[in-house]
């Protein structure tokens, strides 16, 4: 079973609930944080603002198409990622934003990590509720890896010291009604891990998202707005030497449209995420870059 655990109590140092993100951690993968810092009719706000982008016509969204760019910022249309090799292009649309670092290139870092954003003209008010969110969501991310940091046995500011400018992608998934021809190999978004630290996952309530357990069978999990799914990804399994598991999960999609807000908080792009008495450094930005350039199509064909 997924973990349902109090995040006021959490962060507050609870043994109880550092004991269930320990549990979660190894095993699961996953929780669901309640009784977190975001108001329900807050959140809510935030879904109905992606759902009116998402209800564009596609003329508009392309304005802000990321396809243009090098890097993941803006709108990806339907089938334009591909997360699983096996599997045929996720049946959803993106919108990407992340963190702006004025000193990136002052600081020798590749501009794909911090690239400028792209805001849509409407609807109105977009860009500062998104950014009034990402703002917020980034420093309750800080003190959440914090006490995860703490539920695996090492000090709070075990991580701290590595996310002055993360490399923190905000993104909204908007996947429509799941289409009558869908085969075997369409899926809304893949079975994936996801690829760095740790991610803050709202959603509008609606079912989808499932969790692959240890006895291969598929575990529904959802949480209302107000409330987030935690999973864990690849890179801090990694740097965590096995301690924290990147878990398989997807969405297949269902008879309703759903949207789900991921933040994606991950550290500088020069940060070495190897863990503990390895024999060499591993650097964050070129484990992000190899997994985006496989899963952004037009990433992978301007390196081809």
């Amino acid at each position: 079973m997924i973990p349902r655990i109090d995040a006021k109590a959490l962060l507050a140092g609870d043994p109880a609930m550092l004991e269930a993100v320990r549990a979660a951690a190894l095993d699961t993968g996953f929780m669901v944080l309640e009784n977190t810092p975001f108001a329900p009719a807050r959140m809510r706000a935030l879904i109905e603002t992606y759902r009116g982008f998402f209800h564009r016509p596609e003329a508009e969204k392309a304005r802000v198409d990321m396809a243009a760019t090098g890097s993941n910022r803006g709108w990806g249309g339907m089938r334009s990622e591909q997360v699983d090799p096996a599997s045929n292009p996720d049946l959803k649309e993106v919108f990407d934003c992340g963190y702006e670092w004025p000193g990136a290139g002052a600081a020798g870092a590749p501009e794909r990590y911090y690239a400028p954003n792209l805001w849509p003209e409407a609807p109105e008010g977009f860009r500062a509720e998104v950014e009034g969110y990402y703002r917020e969501a980034l420093g309750f991310c800080r003190a959440l890896l914090g006490a995860v940091a703490e539920a695996i046995g090492e000090d709070r500011g075990y991580f701290a010291g590595k996310f002055t400018h993360p490399m923190a992608l905000l993104r909204a998934n908007y996947y429509p009604a799941r289409p009558v021809w869908a085969g075997e190999k369409d899926f809304g978004i893949a079975p994936h891990t996801d690829y760095g630290c740790l991610t803050l996952l709202a959603t509008d309530g609606a079912p989808g998202l499932e969790v692959l357990r240890r006895d291969g069978s598929w575990e529904p999990v959802s949480a209302d707005p107000g409330a987030f799914v935690i999973n864990f990804g690849e890179m801090l399994e990694m740097w965590s030497g096995g301690r924290v598991r990147a878990t398989l999960h997807r969405v297949k999609g269902g008879a309703a449209e759903r949207i789900s807000i991921p933040l994606f908080f991950n550290p500088e792009w020069d940060a070495d995420v190897a863990p503990e008495g390895a024999a060499a450094p591993r650097r964050a930005g070129d484990h992000l870059s190899k997994r985006y350039d496989e899963t952004y199509l037009h990433m992978s064909k301007a390196g081809a």
